[in-house]
Parts: C-alpha cells; sequence; structure tokens
C-alpha cells in the first residue's frame, strides 16, 4: 500500500488589511494634529551640567529683583536701553547679550528687555545660570 504524500502548506498571514488600517491611522492623525508656531525670540541656552567655562567678551544686563536694569555694570532705565545698546553694539565684536536675571524678577520684563535686545540689533542672547550647588 502506498501513500501520497502531502505536500506541507506554509501557514501565511495577509497583511493587506493591516497595511490598509495603518495608512487610514496615519491620513487621521496628519490631518487632526494641528501645528501652531508659537511666535517667539531664538535662544541659545547654556547647560548647567557642564563645568566648562568660556571667557566671553559680550555686553552683559543684569536685572535684579526689584527690577533694576544694569548694562555694564551701569544702571540703566528701561526707556533708554535700547540706545544703550546700540551704542555699545560698534565696540563689540560678535553680537551677543548675557542676559543675568534674579529668579524673583518679573519675567514680562525680562522678556521686554530680550525684544528690545533683539530689536537693537543683538544676534544671540545668552541666559546666565549657574551650576547647582556651586556658590558663585
Amino acid at each position: 500500500m502506498q501513500f501520497k504524500e502531502q505536500k506541507k502548506r506554509r501557514p501565511s498571514i495577509n497583511i493587506t488589511s493591516l497595511i490598509d488600517v495603518l495608512f487610514i491611522l496615519l491620513i487621521f492623525f496628519m490631518v487632526s494634529s494641528s501645528f501652531i508656531e508659537q511666535p517667539g525670540m531664538k535662544l541659545e541656552l547654556p547647560t548647567i551640567k557642564s563645568r566648562e567655562v568660556a571667557r566671553v567678551e559680550n555686553v552683559v544686563l543684569h536685572i535684579s529683583k526689584e527690577g533694576t536694569i544694569f548694562l555694564a555694570d551701569k544702571q540703566v532705565d528701561f526707556d533708554q536701553l535700547q540706545e544703550e545698546i546700540e551704542a555699545m553694539i560698534p565696540n563689540i565684536q560678535e553680537k551677543t547679550l548675557i542676559l543675568k536675571a534674579d529668579r524673583e524678577a518679573e519675567h514680562g520684563l525680562i522678556v521686554r528687555v530680550m525684544d528690545v535686545a533683539k530689536r537693537s540689533g543683538l544676534t544671540k542672547i545668552i541666559i546666565g545660570t549657574r551650576i547647582e550647588g556651586v556658590e558663585q
């Protein structure tokens, strides 16, 4: 007696339906997502984990918690800030402002100062920080 040998059938999974569902989900998320661009300024924020210190010869602006503004160790009124910065720009190589504001300083004042600096012709703003746990 001879038996016919049955051919082994390889199991297969039809993924056509799965691909269709994935494309529909992709289209749904693309259409329902909103890409709203928030207005603002480009800032290069320094990291505070790094202990590398670079010597930078630029304009340094301090804001105290009372709102007093010091530009290069000279007290300046907010109204004269733009003129003072514009007068300093020809004397510096890099058009960079280092902004060192007290943590309790008013946020609105800091944003207005950054806007004045940008309008004055400075191209880069660096926010001054200190390394946590290190007294300076």
